[in-house]
């Protein structure tokens, strides 16, 4: 049957115990009962104040539960999400809005400056809802609290299509942020198909009701990463929508004590992260104080967005060694690529990834690429994937392309097939350097560099140079800068790769080197890197 998000949740509520949560943040809990009243009245009052079918909905706010009730209200009023990163400046959030044509904004009042320098130019947007904390709202906007808490909390009359969409923009690693465009039934059936080859799932509304009234509410997940990211916001989502418990942490930066701290109080099963970003910390925390939190309802820790260190992982399993620790490789643009799983009783290799037997791999001439022939070649899959970009034919039409019949997202994620059919991840190619002719993955490098005892992470560019076209330059943070030794790092990378991939220069960053979401922010490094070699 077709899927709508909205449908779902109108389905799941009535038959969720009303007392079971729905959102924890901190102290406050919002359970199933109220969280149902609240959307329906959200979702009711953004159709009154003038939003139609398919308009866009701007949600500008850390992770708190009014991201996830908005998100919630959009799908019963069959309005379209659109995140924004919080890190952006103005005029980048300006560019957001416009881009996205948004009919509305839901805002957290921290940013409410911002929104305040930018809306007479937002000619588009017809709503401002501020999310307040209980302060008044901004005499432009309606305070969020107002609209959720007015109204007799009824299911709305609706009638939903399975072609109501759902955005995420995605800044990538060049040029503007651009919205990818998926229908609720793409993304619906595009998890799906993974869990049919593990037993049968629920295939209509009658089918999920069953299963919720036979085995309860779902799951308790905390996504430390942000919700205005694909990794977080794609598995909150899918915990909203099995009446499961999303759990929100307050700081504004990971703080592993409260990540701990919220796990335990909440027996929380899953934990999203990006990477050794985040969970290079939380390992720190168990290391420093074994014992003190209670992680026994830890089923998995799940990372995706970059690569995740084997050494890491088997650090984390031996003080949580009934987890399963998951990679999952995956993009905005094609979710499921695959998954790499570890255990206490098994390992697996960094960037070694078991594909779905949807996946294709073809080179740069768009063949398909043979296990175990060393070629290199992009990751493919095929439908359902989402419509395109959001406004933007020209990276539509290069991103999702059809070859042999057969429509394809091709993010652009280098790799080599293996023989046994798993596959090594290379890099994505928007950031491959190509130095004297010779193509080096960033990511490659960077897991090597991160093996040595000093680093703790990495990023490596290209720059510019008029010997080698691109010169290979690793930009790093270390735990003791008096034990840092430059020559020692690039011996330390020529011992265990080619000696064309090691860099030419290590530097110590002296700027950040990821985004709150733990993506790599490759511009910055290269920028910095270019400022401290004198290049202009």
């Amino acid at each position: 049957m077709p899927w709508n998000f909205g449908d779902i949740l109108d389905a799941i509520e009535p038959v969720l115990p009303p007392d079971a949560p729905a959102f924890v943040h901190g102290t406050r809990k919002i359970t199933w009962g109220e969280t149902s009243k609240r959307t329906n009245n959200l979702a009711r009052a953004m159709i009154g104040r003038g939003a139609k079918p398919k308009d866009k909905v701007a949600f500008y706010m850390r992770n708190r539960p009014e991201y996830c009730e908005t998100l919630a209200a959009c799908f019963k009023a069959r309005l379209t999400h659109v995140n924004v990163n919080y890190r952006y400046k103005p005029e980048e959030v300006f560019y957001i809005f416009d881009n996205s044509d948004a009919q509305a904004v839901v805002y957290g009042s921290e940013f409410r400056d911002v929104i305040a320098e930018i809306r007479p130019k937002l000619t588009k947007v017809k709503t401002f809802v501020e999310v307040t904390d209980g302060a008044p709202a901004a005499d432009f906007a309606v305070d969020f609290e107002t609209l959720a808490g007015t109204g007799d909390g009824k299911k709305l009359d609706i009638a939903r299509a399975p072609d109501d969409e759902f955005f995420i923009y995605t800044g990538g690693t060049t040029g503007m942020p651009k919205g990818v465009i998926w229908t609720h039934n793409d993304l619906r059936e595009t998890s799906l198909i993974a869990l049919r080859k593990l037993g049968p799932v629920p295939e209509d509304l009658e089918q999920v009701v069953a299963a919720i009234k036979l085995m309860g509410p779902g799951s308790r997940l905390l996504p430390a990463c942000p919700l205005m990211h694909g990794t977080g916001l794609l598995m909150a989502l899918s915990n909203m929508l099995s009446g499961g418990c999303v759990v929100t942490l307050q700081h504004h930066s990971l703080n592993a004590h409260e990540l701990w701290k919220a796990v335990e109080d909440n027996k929380v099963a899953t934990v999203v992260i990006v990477g050794d970003a985040f969970a290079k910390p939380m390992l720190a925390v168990l290391e420093e104080q074994p014992g003190r939190y209670d992680t026994s309802s830890i089923v998995n820790i799940l990372s995706s967005g970059v690569m995740w260190s084997r050494e890491v992982k088997q650090a984390l399993l031996n003080h949580i060694p009934q987890a399963i620790m998951v990679d999952s490789f995956g993009s905005s643009e094609a979710v499921g690529f695959g998954t790499s799983m570890m255990t206490k009783d098994g390992e697996v290799a960094t960037a070694k990834f078991q594909i779905s037997d949807r996946v294709k791999v073809f080179d740069e001439n768009d063949r398909p690429v043979a296990p175990g022939s060393g070629i290199k070649g992009f990751v493919a899959m095929p439908e359902p994937i989402p419509l395109g970009y959001y406004k933007d034919a020209k990276k539509t039409a290069s991103t999702f392309k059809t070859i042999n019949g057969v429509r394809y997202s091709i993010p652009g994620d280098w790799c080599i097939v293996e023989a046994d059919g798993t596959l090594t991840l290379l890099g994505r190619g928007s950031v491959c350097i190509n130095t004297a002719g010779e193509k080096v993955f960033p990511e490659e490098v960077e897991e090597t560099l991160k093996l040595h005892p000093v680093v703790e992470d990495a990023l490596v560019v290209g720059v510019p140079d008029e010997k080698w076209g691109q010169s290979v330059t690793a930009v790093v943070t270390v735990s003791k800068a008096g034990d840092f030794s430059e020559d020692d790092v690039r011996q330390h990378v020529q011992r265990h790769l080619a000696g064309y991939k090691a860099p030419k220069r290590v530097l110590i960053a002296g700027v950040p080197l990821r985004a709150p979401n733990g993506k790599a922010d490759y511009k910055s490094a290269l920028d910095f890197a270019k400022r401290e070699l004198g290049i202009g």
